[in-house]
């Protein structure tokens, strides 16, 4: 009894300094936030806290996004230019290469009541939605075994939901291998049986223990970085910003770089336009993205969030000359409206964009077209001005 009473008093005391250092560290998540927001960070991207954080703060919008939210020769992007809260609000960046709708939905749904009523944004890349099947490795170099954890043992979706987000999720083993309690879990949530969904009841308590570890190690890596690396707050000067004028300025930039990359380039002949539209309305038609797309706009009506979807046009300069015409590009705009009128969700696509190469960031390759992939100075001020009207309540420019 006395090796036992002992053994009590050291596990209270474990947990009460486990449940202050929580504390701790989650205070000083929201008074650093204004630091913390504007930065792309891996401990942001793998983890929660600092996304949670940023969730609940009022002045801060969570930009959920890939590649194009982290290029550092393009200071234009949303969480550079909205650092200082120019007009009253910060842009929190979440993602790098590869973070695809169903990494963000595993992120979003693990947040869930955080969320709840809170304006944020989604960028998409139509790249995505032109492949049959995606690069398992952009999955697997995104997952977070946290993000997964807290949505498969939490509340935030109904079982139904859940079990085709599971599905998906045992589609690339490779990312719970390391987690046999999550590998069991899913495939007790796919399996669909009765007696396999008492067992998934059953192991609850267990998931919702490893979830409160996760929470601890998280909370603790936010507090590391913060005691390590974060610095005093940006100055605040709320304005307001000639946007008209911040466009032309950025677009003007965009010309001199296309001057500068046609020097010296020599391009072969574009090919007869509508010659592949055949191939690409049916990738369009068939691409994976659009099933996981869908499982994600469904987790958003579920924690009934505010988000804007925000979509790069496709880059209708490199289509032309592949052969792919306009008509045909019109597939993957009126496919992914119908997504949003769905789910009655706010979306820019830029389509008017569409043919406009200072909208883009393009890569050079000698000798053939070359995709813009990401924004250019242009393409991120349009952006700006999007989330700017889409956080002050005003009806984005369409």
């Amino acid at each position: 009894m006395a090796h036992l009473f002992s053994a009590l008093i050291a596990a209270g005391l474990m947990a009460a300094i486990l449940f202050v250092g929580r504390m701790i560290a989650i205070h000083l998540e929201q008074s650093t936030v204004s630091s913390t927001a504007p930065e792309t960070l891996s401990v942001k991207n793998q983890g929660l806290a600092f996304q949670g954080a940023a969730a609940r703060a009022t002045n801060v919008l969570p930009l959920y996004g890939s590649s194009e939210l982290d290029v550092p020769r393009i200071p234009e992007r949303a969480s550079r230019f909205f650092r200082s809260a120019p007009t009253g609000f910060q842009v929190s960046p979440v993602g790098k290469a590869g973070t695809i709708s169903l990494i963000m939905l595993q992120e979003i749904g693990a947040l869930g009541s955080d969320l709840r009523d809170k304006k944020f944004a989604i960028s998409l890349s139509p790249v995505w939605f032109l492949a049959l099947e995606l690069n398992p490795r952009w999955y697997e170099g995104n997952f977070s075994a946290i993000a997964a954890s807290k949505l498969v043992f939490g509340n935030t979706i109904d079982f139904s939901l859940k079990r085709q987000v599971a599905a998906r999720m045992l589609q690339f083993p490779r990312t719970v291998e390391k987690n046999p309690l999550l590998e069991f879990a899913l495939r007790r949530l796919v399996s669909g049986r009765p007696l396999d969904r008492i067992v998934f009841c059953i192991i609850w308590p267990l998931g919702k223990i490893q979830n409160t570890v996760m929470d601890i190690q998280d909370h603790f890596a936010a507090l590391n970085y913060i005691l390590r690396e974060a610095k005093s707050a940006p100055p605040r000067h709320p304005e307001i910003l000639d946007w008209p004028k911040l466009i032309a300025e950025a677009g003007e930039k965009g010309v001199r770089r296309l001057d500068e990359e046609e020097k010296g380039k020599a391009l072969g002949q574009p090919m007869a336009t509508g010659r592949r539209d055949e191939w690409f309305c049916e990738h369009v038609d068939e691409a994976r993205e659009w099933v996981d797309l869908d499982l994600l706009l469904r987790t958003l009506a579920k924690i009934d969030a505010r988000p804007l979807l925000l979509s790069m046009p496709l880059d209708g300069q490199y289509y032309n000359q592949t052969g792919v015409s306009r008509s045909a590009r019109e597939v993957y705009y009126k496919k992914l409206r119908g997504f949003a009128q769905q789910y009655n969700i706010a979306l820019i696509d830029f389509h008017e964009h569409d043919e406009d190469p200072t909208f883009f960031e393009h890569g050079a390759r000698q000798g053939e077209p070359a995709q813009g992939l990401h924004l250019a100075a242009k393409g991120w001020m349009l952006y700006n001005r999007a989330l700017d009207d889409f956080f002050h309540g005003r009806v984005p420019p369409m």
